[in-house]
Parts: structure tokens; C-alpha cells; sequence
């Protein structure tokens, strides 16, 4: 007789009703997790990944949401069905999640140490002695440096990678049997993804837990999982071990997925087309202020003494780990922020120009932001936030003139003109971040710089991104600075890469030559942990 199931989730369907409508988000959906393994949701936004695993452990917004069929057994006892007793003992005790993002996961008005220690006075009955040990143990465990430093730390006072550590670290603290991992790497740098794979590889093999990762990436799945499930729609249309699925995809949505990487060829380098942006010795040094004086005794140097080039046509890439220094090396080449040293747009040298000398600049100097429901206002229509810049840099032209050219940049970017008159929350991330480029476009720029535009998307969304940058290059002989760390997108847009590192370039040249054959032990470990999701080795600094 083989032994039962940890989890088996049988013929599970989730409803979501509002203002009397009801949508089916998963229809009858069955896999099993066994002890010690590890299996993977694979899938586009919007699947059903997530409501999936959330059903696990019962945290949908009940009653809007309901399960019209199926159960869901835990060593044998049905969730769905539990008294509130049942699911308190569940819940961080048997069954653990790591949610998608930790900063908004985390409470800001807590230090670490009062968040991981709830879990286990809430479920242990642990003193406060106790628990700050165990609290000290465990983000020992999860690789924090110096636990004892981090104890009174807020969420935002910790990088990205620590944050999901910290998350790791809670979700531990009673050593559940089942792990929900859901997009816990989406956000994070290359090398901190790696690591924390690796993590979580460590402590399964340690302790014994099932984990199920829910995630959008086929690459990450080859390397934790040892079974898939793919869905799309809400539905499970392929299923079965991870060889089996990369090398011999069934079901045509799996094939269009393990398809989807960002693919084609960077502009070729050209040294005689005209510069657009010029840069030396750029420096942005913070200062540290201590003392009841608050005098200056040290400097934050997020960005010491780099020079750049960016050609007309070209792509630029900024690579490098969360803090250093590539965002803020952008938004100094944009004036957006203080910086020392010399920067030139075209012919004129802008780097002590104040706000208003800079605004009839704007027009040929664009941003697209990482986050597109961030940056886009919920307050106003797309109509308005892409026809914002041309009230502003050309107030004389008609309110036709201005609908026009809204509609034809919505129309460039591969939206349908008619959706103008809707609002962000009513597009997807894709068509929102659509909207960003249509914004930075409609002014028709020289220059476009671009923050990390891919890292939200999923992987068949992101190609599409990438194909659809590249033509508007191609069309308008765009000059871009493409910041990322993501090297396969880099990859497949820029000619030319700059490695940054705490605040210096590492390596700098040809893209062919920094992908193919980097010189320098951190650009060899970035390319490692990018393209093969090894461990990160030498070079990386584990935080």
C-alpha cells in the first residue's frame, strides 16, 4: 500500500461573485503533493495559479469567493470544510506561504524581529526569550548576516533579497510540512534568485517539507521542481515530470510558454551615428548625517565616476544587483536627480541645468517605469495619461489634433485606440505597461530611457514587450537606456552593456563580448546564475 498524500486537491473549482455575476477563475482543477516533494503551477497571469494555492489554506476573500466543486485534503482532513479551530492549527503551523511580494507582505510599522516571533508565540506559546532565539536561528538559516543587527530593522530598511528572506524565515519558524511558494523570485536580481532557490532546495532537504511553487518562469521550474502542472484559463492542460515537460510538451499552451523567451537580435553598433547622450565622471554621492548637529561624516556612493555613450539607434544596457547604482545612474543622465560631472543631451551640456531650463528638454527625454500600475494615475483615464505631455510641450494644438495623436500611439503600441476612454485597473500588466511606452512615444523622443519595463511581466508578455521596443526603435531611430536585471531581455535589446557594482563599472563593451565571454569573476556570475540558475559563485557577496 503507498502512502497517502501530503495534499490532494481533488476536482477544485473557485467562483468569484460581484454585483451579482459570477466568474469560474478555476474549473476543476486535481494534482497531489507528496512528502518531500516539490511541485510547480505554471502559468500566465490571470491562470488561476494563485486562487489555487490560496484555496489550499483557505484565505480567498470569503464569501465572494466560493469552491462550487472539489476538496481539498491535508493528511487526509478536507480544508474547505475545517472550523476555524482546524484552520488556525493549519495555517503557519502545517502550512506555510511565501507571498509574491515582501514588501507590501510585511508590516512597515514592525521590525523583523516582532514579525517572525508572532508566528511563534501565536502557535508554539513561546517567551519572548525563546522566540528571539529561535528568531536568531532562523535568519541565521536563511542567510541574513549579522542576525543581531537586523532584529529592530523595518521592512524598508532591508534590500529586496533580504525582505524575501525575512518572508522565507517566517514561513519556517514552525516547520511546516507543506511549503506555498507563490512567485517568490519575481522580483528579485539574478543572483539573489539563485540564492534563494538554492535556499529553499537546502532547507527542504533538510527538513523533509513539500513545497508548492507557483510561478510564471520555465526556467526556474527546471530547477526546483519534480513535477509540473500547467494552466492556463483555469484549467490544468498538462501535467507530469519536469524532463518530460521541457523535452516533450504535449498540449500547444506549454509549447507557446517554454516559446515565449525574449528573442531576436540588438541594433548593430554603428560608432559614426550621431551621440545623444554623453556622459563623464558621473558621481551621486548621498551623504550620512549623524549627531545632534547632523553633521556630514561619510557619503553613500551610488554612482562614482562613470562614464557613458548612448547613439542614436542604439540600445545601452545597465546590468547589475538591486543597490548598484543603475536606476540612479539614469535618473542622473535624466536630470532627475543631483549628480557631479559632465552630462550632454545632442550638443548642449545639461548637467547645470535647473527644472525650468530643463523642461523644453522633456520632450525628447522619455522614462518608462518598472511598475506600470504605479506609474500610471488611477484617477485618469488613458485618453488622459497619454495625452498629458502633449498639453504640456505643445499647448497650442486642438483637442482633436491631441485625440489623434493619442489614438495613433495607442494604436503603435499594439492597443486598440477604442480603450482610450478606460482607465489602468481595467487593462492587464501588459497593455499597462503598453500604455507607459505609448506615453513616452506620443512626444516622438531622441531618447528613451527604460527602468526595469519587463521585470512584472510574464515571460510570453515580456517577448511581446521586447519585439514591440525594438520595432519602435528600428522606426524611429530611438536612442535607449535599458536598465535591467533581467540578461536575457538585455540581451536580446542592447549592443552594448555596462556591469555596475556598488556604484562602479565592472565591465563595459560590446554585448557579444560581455555575454559570451566576460572577463571579470561578478560578470561571470551574473551570467551563471542568469542562464544556467546556478548557485551565485565568485564575485557575489550573499547579503
Amino acid at each position: 500500500m503507498t502512502d497517502l498524500p501530503l495534499l490532494s486537491v481533488r476536482d477544485l473549482s473557485v467562483a468569484f461573485t460581484q454585483n451579482g455575476a459570477t466568474n469560474l477563475a478555476v474549473d476543476r482543477i486535481s494534482f497531489d503533493i507528496g512528502k518531500g516533494e516539490t511541485v510547480a503551477l505554471v502559468g500566465e497571469s490571470g491562470s488561476g495559479k494563485s486562487v489555487s494555492a490560496l484555496s489550499a489554506v483557505r484565505l480567498l476573500p470569503y464569501p465572494a469567493a466560493s469552491h462550487p466543486t472539489g476538496e481539498v485534503l491535508f493528511n487526509g482532513e478536507d480544508v474547505l470544510k475545517a472550523d476555524d479551530a482546524g484552520l488556525r492549527r493549519i495555517r503557519g503551523n502545517e502550512i506555510s506561504m511565501i507571498f509574491q511580494e515582501p514588501m507590501t507582505s510585511l508590516n512597515p510599522l514592525h521590525p523583523v524581529e516582532k514579525q517572525i516571533a508572532e508566528v511563534l508565540k501565536i502557535h508554539r506559546g513561546m517567551s519572548d526569550t525563546a522566540a528571539r532565539a529561535r528568531v536568531l536561528q532562523l535568519l541565521e538559516q536563511v542567510g541574513i548576516q549579522n542576525p543581531e543587527s537586523r532584529l529592530k530593522s523595518y521592512p524598508h530598511q532591508l534590500s529586496g533579497g533580504q525582505r524575501q528572506r525575512v518572508m522565507i524565515a517566517m514561513a519556517l519558524a514552525n516547520e511546516p510540512d507543506l511549503l506555498i511558494a507563490d512567485e517568490p523570485t519575481t522580483a528579485l536580481d539574478v543572483t539573489v534568485q539563485a540564492q534563494i532557490l538554492q535556499l529553499l532546495k537546502d532547507i527542504q532537504r533538510d527538513t523533509g517539507m513539500a513545497m508548492l511553487f507557483i510561478t510564471h518562469d520555465l526556467g526556474i521550474v527546471r530547477k526546483v521542481a519534480d513535477r509540473v502542472c500547467v494552466m492556463t484559463k483555469g484549467k490544468i492542460v498538462e501535467s507530469g515530470a519536469v524532463e518530460r515537460i521541457f523535452t516533450a510538451p504535449e498540449h500547444p499552451y506549454t509549447q507557446h510558454l517554454l516559446a515565449a523567451e525574449p528573442k531576436g537580435d540588438p541594433p548593430v553598433t554603428d560608432d559614426r551615428k550621431p551621440i545623444v547622450v554623453a556622459a563623464e565622471n558621473v558621481k551621486v554621492w548621498f551623504p550620512v548625517k549623524r549627531g545632534f548637529l547632523r553633521r556630514t561624516v561619510d557619503h553613500i556612493k551610488a554612482v562614482d565616476g562613470i562614464d557613458v555613450t548612448v547613439r542614436e539607434g542604439q540600445t545601452l544596457g545597465i546590468v547589475g544587483e538591486s543597490g548598484s547604482g543603475k536606476t540612479t545612474l539614469g535618473l542622473a543622465l535624466m536630470r532627475m536627480i543631483s549628480s557631479t560631472g559632465k552630462i550632454r543631451f545632442g550638443s548642449r551640456e545639461i548637467e547645470g541645468l535647473n527644472s525650468k531650463e530643463m523642461r523644453p528638454l522633456r520632450r525628447d527625454m522619455q522614462v518608462v517605469f518598472q511598475d506600470p500600475f504605479g506609474s500610471l494615475s488611477p484617477r485618469m483615464s488613458v485618453a488622459d495619461i497619454v495625452g498629458e505631455g502633449l498639453e504640456v510641450h505643445f499647448p497650442s494644438i486642438s483637442a482633436d489634433e491631441r485625440d489623434a495623436k493619442v489614438s495613433a500611439a495607442l494604436v503603435e503600441v499594439g492597443l486598440d485606440a477604442d480603450t482610450r476612454f478606460r482607465y489602468p485597473h481595467e487593462f492587464s500588466g501588459g497593455q499597462r505597461q503598453r500604455i507607459s511606452i505609448a506615453r513616452a512615444m506620443v512626444l516622438e523622443p531622441k531618447f528613451v530611457m527604460l527602468d526595469e519595463p519587463t521585470s512584472a511581466l510574464d515571460m510570453s508578455v515580456q517577448a511581446q514587450v521586447v519585439d514591440l521596443l525594438r520595432d519602435l526603435q528600428r522606426r524611429h531611430n530611438l536612442a535607449y537606456l535599458f536598465i535591467s536585471h533581467d540578461l536575457k531581455v538585455v540581451r536580446a535589446l542592447a549592443n552594448e552593456v555596462v556591469v555596475m557594482r556598488a556604484g562602479k563599472v565592472v565591465e563595459a563593451g560590446p554585448a557579444a563580448d560581455i555575454f559570451d565571454a566576460p572577463e571579470t569573476d561578478y560578470t561571470k556570475a551574473l551570467m551563471a546564475a542568469a542562464f544556467r540558475l546556478e548557485t551565485a559563485g565568485a564575485g557575489i557577496v550573499s547579503e
